[in-house]
């Protein structure tokens, strides 16, 4: 009796080396088209292992706050999370690549930077316990203003609102005031004159119905930043390769999808910025060749913490 409970213990025990439950973490809702790709990815994930593989997402911050998240996966504490790519950027500035201003300013050059960085980035989660599955980018980050942006000398003693350390550098570099405003404050800023401007995604601004406080939309996609999807590297190394080929092939379908996705949510948001009264335009001649110098500017200072692996990057994203 006792050898056969043992070989039911020992059963189930490899059993459930064959049907593992993960969890994963996102600070994103369920309503976010990022959330949305990752429930499918999860479904295929699920068929393509046969069921081996069943993944419980944790959306909303629901189980770990952004800034604990990839923590939570290096050790373990869940197998699987989504974050930002830049938002490691302060361990690795290789992890800044995508939030370098009017490098790659629409989706196809994007993908070319993308392509030309993902060696580089997959290395270095990897020295920090996790392995890349995809990564998908936010639309694109564009100018709102009170009234038309022509050129560079708009943003002359202007204040713009700054979310992070790019963005408040590329106001300075403009001859603006960098103005650190949470999303939520952004509609009483522009009424009280806390600000003049901001940069951000057309999806921040249907979210915070910018219509009722600006009137210009200024398209300049000065990056499209991206989001990452990573798993546990050993959890990854425990599985056979098998398992491993199922999870890559739902891996390539997500990301496939998610580019276009972003592609459609960006074209929906803007003509919704355009049905309630915003002029949505191109930016112009002159504004892009200041953006351009601004750009340059900060990719050679980025080149100058990243060294050789950065020029790598930037050398083959060049030459494509």
């Amino acid at each position: 009796m006792r050898k056969l409970l043992l070989a039911a213990v020992a059963t189930g025990l490899l059993g459930s080396a064959y049907a593992d439950n993960w969890n994963m973490a996102t600070p994103y809702p369920d309503s976010q088209f990022h959330t949305q790709n990752i429930k499918q990815f999860v479904a295929d994930v699920k068929k393509a292992t046969e069921g081996k593989v069943d993944i419980i997402l944790h959306s909303g911050a629901s189980l770990y706050k952004a800034p604990e998240i990839f923590k939570a996966v290096r050790s373990g504490q869940v197998e699987l999370g989504e974050l930002l790519v830049s938002s490691l950027g302060n361990d690795n500035p290789i992890f800044k690549v995508d939030t370098l201003p009017f490098v790659a300013t629409d989706y196809a050059s994007a993908k070319k930077l993308w392509e030309a960085s993902r060696d580089a980035i997959t290395t270095a989660l990897e020295k920090k316990g996790a392995v890349l599955l995809y990564a998908i980018p936010w639309p694109g980050q564009n100018f709102y203003s009170k009234s038309a942006i022509n050129n560079a000398e708009y943003f002359k003693g202007k204040k713009v609102r700054s979310y992070n350390a790019t963005t408040a550098e590329v106001a300075t570099n403009l001859g603006a005031s960098p103005t650190t405003i949470e999303v939520s404050n952004i509609p009483q800023a522009f009424s009280t004159g806390q600000i003049d401007a901001m940069i951000t995604s057309s999806a921040t601004g249907v979210s915070s119905q910018s219509w009722d406080f600006v009137s210009h939309y200024t398209k300049v996609n000065a990056w499209l930043p991206k989001n990452m999807v990573f798993i546990n590297k050993k959890t990854w190394h425990r599985l056979d390769d098998a398992t491993k080929q199922a999870i890559l092939q739902s891996a390539k379908a997500a990301e496939t999808r998610g580019w276009a996705l972003s592609e459609q949510v960006n074209a929906e948001k803007e003509k919704t910025l355009a049905d309630h009264g915003i002029k949505v335009s191109d930016a112009s001649a002159a504004l892009k060749q200041k953006l351009n110098e601004v750009g340059q500017k900060m990719s050679a200072k980025w080149l100058e913490t990243t060294g050789e692996a950065g020029k790598t990057i930037l050398d083959a994203y060049h030459a494509n």
